[in-house]
């Protein structure tokens, strides 16, 4: 069945022939996947979802193990150096590597590909706060000036948005490394549906909400993969991703929800991975009057993290969840250990309630992104913070979203009270100072150094540049203790991640980064 599905697709395509001698069946990997994404420029990419693509297409300098993201290891740079000071980092390019059109990767290259995505000002150009300048010393050396010591660059050049592409390719459809370049670079529209890349794939088409198809790149550098397309299917609902695992019409379901796993582990055909996620699932409550109203209130916010039941959270995920005392995550280091996280105290919720002037409660709106993540049915998530809420007085009015809608508000700071996620940029802690005055998040929130308390700016900036391992780790447990007082979030839990995939499919392994390396799979 398998064989006969992968043929009429492989037909579909015109990639079959059906007569003469050394006819192939092309070997296809589809993918089923509940959350589209808004770019497949990597200079602009941010949604959690495009990394199985961008990691697929193309290559940055360092990268982590298939498998993990506990150590960097060289990638398109074959080594590096970093000063005494920590300010400059001297990149070595390999010699042998071409993009997907055959030209040779230089050090140009990198430059272009840096200081686009920097000056495009969209959604991860943050990364690139602390580069002050990126500059060729010869074909195949980059080297990085800081702008401050920054503990944390080498995980943040693993990023997606920090992909090397072809820079005469891109400038040739309309693609620029300007200052400007954020009101004049017009190469989105053509990187939608085509490559640039030196990674084992190319984009051959997008169709949004339905699928996306990548082939082999001829002319990668690297090992050759085992599969000649993959096909990311959009599919939003859990229960269409299961039948379809089922029927053998996908190869791997990234998004299968708790109570589908025992259904799952009793199909001979379907293995299961469970694991914890390092996506943090939380509610905002934004500091602006106007926007959050009672919730803007640090009372208010102090009272709705007494007010959830936590362990009742966590278990909506299943397998693997976990209750993080903060909003860094269990796993990152200087995470506050589980055991501090507040407990659920109604008095003390009702008490604080009252010394805010809400004695009587309040009526306020949740709003949320209506769609599946890595199991986690947010519409599920906000019922029960709907309901805990309910117990102190405060009633919230459900206002599920479609995802880029739910998105656009978010990141333009009109959500005044939401239920959200985050997935790490990259694996440091300093990735969380986002959630700080002045970070992406905390601009989201309206929280701005205008606005916040002198403690945590000061924590913030000593953070920023320490370089001790062990004092930022101390910083960071002095940052999560005055959040858990005064912050304008509320962590939930830490997800279990669950996937199926058939049982045929060989070297699936979980990474935090991208969630699956579709490159390292096989038959």
């Amino acid at each position: 069945m398998r064989r006969l599905i992968v043929l009429l697709l492989a037909l579909s395509l015109g990639v079959v022939g059906l007569g003469g001698v050394g006819a192939q069946e092309e070997t296809v990997l589809v993918v089923g996947l509940s959350e589209d994404y808004n770019s497949l420029d990597p200079s602009r990419a941010y949604e959690p979802g495009g990394s199985l693509v961008h990691h697929s297409v193309y290559d940055t300098l360092v990268t982590f193990p298939s498998d993990s993201v506990s150590e960097i290891l060289p990638n398109l740079a074959e080594s590096w150096e970093i000063s005494d000071d920590g300010m400059v980092y001297t990149f070595h390019l390999r010699g042998d590597v071409t993009f997907s059109n055959g030209d040779p990767l230089t050090a140009e290259d990198v430059v272009f590909s840096f200081n686009r995505m920097k000056n495009l000002k969209d959604n991860p150009s943050f990364l690139a706060d602390t580069i002050a300048s990126v500059e060729a010393a010869d074909d195949l050396t980059v080297v990085l000036t800081l702008t401050q010591p920054d503990a944390a660059i080498l995980a943040k050049l693993i990023f997606d948005a920090f992909s090397v592409l072809n820079a005469e390719e891109v400038r040739a459809q309309g693609g620029t490394d300007a200052e400007d370049a954020a009101e004049t670079d017009t190469a989105e529209a053509w990187l939608m549906n085509h490559s640039a890349g030196t990674g084992p794939y190319m984009v051959e088409r997008y169709e949004p909400t339905v699928q996306t198809v990548l082939v082999r790149n001829p002319n990668y550098w690297g090992e050759p993969v085992y599969f000649d397309r993959i096909i990311i299917q959009n599919l939003p609902e859990t229960s269409t991703q299961k039948l379809a695992l089922e029927a053998g019409d996908i190869d791997i379901a990234m998004d299968v929800i708790a109570d589908q796993v025992s259904s799952f582990e009793s199909n001979p055909d379907i293995e299961v991975f469970s694991t914890q996620s390092d996506t943090l699932i939380w509610l905002l409550m934004n500091q602006d009057p106007e926007v959050g109203g009672p919730v803007s209130d640090p009372l208010v916010q102090r009272a709705i993290r007494y007010t959830l039941n936590y362990d009742e959270l966590r278990f909506l995920s299943g397998e693997g969840a976990n209750t993080p005392a903060s909003m860094v995550p269990i796993g990152f280091a200087g995470a506050l250990d589980p055991s501090e996280a507040l407990p659920q105290d109604l008095d003390q919720a009702r008490a604080l309630l009252e010394e805010a002037g809400y004695a009587e409660g309040f009526a306020i709106d949740l709003e949320y992104p209506d769609f599946n993540y890595i199991g986690t049915e947010f519409g599920i998530v906000a019922q029960k913070v709907q309901a805990d809420l309910a117990q102190v007085g405060i009633t919230a009015t459900l206002v599920p979203q479609e995802f880029q809608v739910s998105l656009d508000r978010y990141r333009n700071g009109m959500q005044g009270f939401s239920l959200w996620l985050w997935n790490p940029d990259y694996y440091d802690t300093l990735d969380y100072v986002e959630f700080l005055p002045g970070g992406v998040v905390g601009n989201r929130a309206n929280w701005t150094d205008e606005n916040a308390d002198p403690e945590i700016l000061a924590l913030r900036d000593a953070v920023k540049t320490e370089l001790d391992p062990d004092v930022r780790a101390e910083l960071f447990g002095e940052i999560q203790r005055w959040l858990q007082e005064y912050g304008p979030y509320a962590p939930l839990f830490q997800p279990g991640v669950h996937f199926a995939y058939r049982s045929d499919l060989q070297g699936f392994a979980y990474n935090g980064q991208w969630r699956v390396d579709l490159t390292a799979l096989s038959r």
